[in-house]
């Protein structure tokens, strides 16, 4: 089966400072992954590639055999790290937006996700928490009919209670057959819903493996990781 995600002799700098050097590596449609690193290691520039808002590398990213473009975007479901939302929206008048923009979006669920997540229709998103605007964010993301969903850092503003939720709506509503790709620094409570994962570092790719090799000898994914950056934490 051909790769649903592709990444050939990929590399990205900003000026001098190398992000990307040269990686490579692709995962097949149908499973949740985790994209883990230190903090720079280069998982927000990969991402942005493979959704085409970065275009100045070298090297191929592909999805669907396809290079990032119109095709691609209609098979990807994104969620970014930043609120992108303007702040005089309120959640009905993101629906109808995303409504009006993707032809996979469904309408009727994202009224019936609103009512689950607890979002008040009409609040204008300004006056909103960080974490309620990142459920309105995820919420959306998550009613279109997509192949491929890439979340950068979905959990990052909301308490801990709210993490289990927030996974358990990211399982019961991504398609059968669907990809998930997830950046996060929250690998404990995140580890449970991966089937592979991807680490990066120093521009190079560390490991790519499926979470049950990784796990053979009882490590978690959280020690592999540590093991894997402890150079991130050490002072020279």
């Amino acid at each position: 089966m051909a790769p649903l995600i592709e990444v050939r002799n990929l590399s990205k700098s900003y000026g001098s400072h190398l992000v990307l050097d040269n990686i490579s590596f692709g995962f097949e449609e149908g499973q949740i992954i985790g994209l883990l690193g230190p903090n720079g290691s280069g998982k927000t520039s990969l991402i942005k590639i493979l959704v085409g808002l970065i275009n100045d590398y070298s090297g191929d990213a592909l999805i669907d055999g396809q290079r990032p473009g119109p095709y691609t975007k209609s098979l990807v479901a994104y969620l970014p790290e930043k609120t992108y939302l303007p702040e005089w929206m309120r959640p009905v008048d993101a629906i109808e937006f995303f409504s009006d923009f993707y032809a996979d979006f469904d309408k009727q669920k994202g009224f019936r996700m609103l009512d689950t997540f607890e979002l008040p229709r009409r609040q204008i998103i300004k006056s909103m928490s960080k974490g309620m605007q990142e459920k309105l964010q995820l919420m959306l993301v998550m009613c279109r009919n997509a192949r491929l969903y890439i979340l950068d850092e979905p959990l990052g503003g909301v308490d801990p209670a709210a993490r289990a939720f927030i996974l358990d709506t990211i399982m019961k509503n991504h398609p059968a057959g669907s990809t998930v790709l997830l950046s996060t620094h929250l690998i404990n409570d995140v580890e449970r819903i991966f089937d592979s994962v991807l680490m990066i570092g120093r521009g190079h790719v560390l490991i790519k493996s499926g979470v049950d090799e990784l796990r053979r000898d009882g490590r978690t994914i959280e020690d592999v990781f540590k093991e894997v950056f402890k150079y991130a934490w050490q002072v020279n």
